[in-house]
């Protein structure tokens, strides 16, 4: 029986930066979703990595900002999940991108979109390693009052997501 060790592996999310972390299953997905972040959202910067889990085993690497593909590869790496893709966005929102990347055929989950601080909760065999999950920002200190409620309400019309 093999043994499993579990580990956390912290994520570096930069200010006014979200990251986007999933699982796919071959190599063009690095294509794939820098064509699908194009075409949802024309002027937003990203980078992304997805690391191989057979052949080469290489963390691939695309996007149209070099600081931000340099994030998602370290990251990716970091992570060392095969089949991971990791995605950093500035310029956008992940409701902006996250239903096109879903729908990008090779994509079998997503785990986390955020600007939070963020772990990943890593399982390793002697065979590699897999995410167990994220977890994302910290844990809730109460229930929202009328007060909180009204200020969420406001916040979703000033930035745009709701109207009246």
């Amino acid at each position: 029986m093999d043994e499993v060790k579990i580990a956390v592996v912290p994520v570096k999310v930069p200010e006014k930066t979200n990251v986007i972390i999933g699982q796919a299953h071959f190599i063009k997905t690095v294509e794939d979703l820098y064509e699908t972040i194009v075409g949802s959202v024309p002027g937003a910067s990203f980078g992304v990595a997805f690391c191989e889990a057979s052949g080469d085993r290489l963390v691939r690497v695309d996007g149209n900002d070099e600081e931000l593909k340099k994030l998602a590869s370290h990251t990716a790496l970091e992570i060392g999940a095969g089949h991971t893709f990791v995605v950093y966005l500035k310029g956008a929102w992940p409701i902006n991108v996250l239903n096109a990347i879903k729908n990008v055929q090779e994509v079998a989950t997503v785990f986390c979109a955020t600007a939070n601080p963020l772990q990943v909760i890593i399982a390793e065999t002697a065979q590699g390693r897999g995410i167990l999950g994220v977890v994302d920002g910290y844990k809730p200190l109460g229930i929202e009052d009328e007060n909180k409620r009204q200020e969420r309400i406001q916040f979703l019309r000033r930035i745009g997501y709701k109207r009246g």
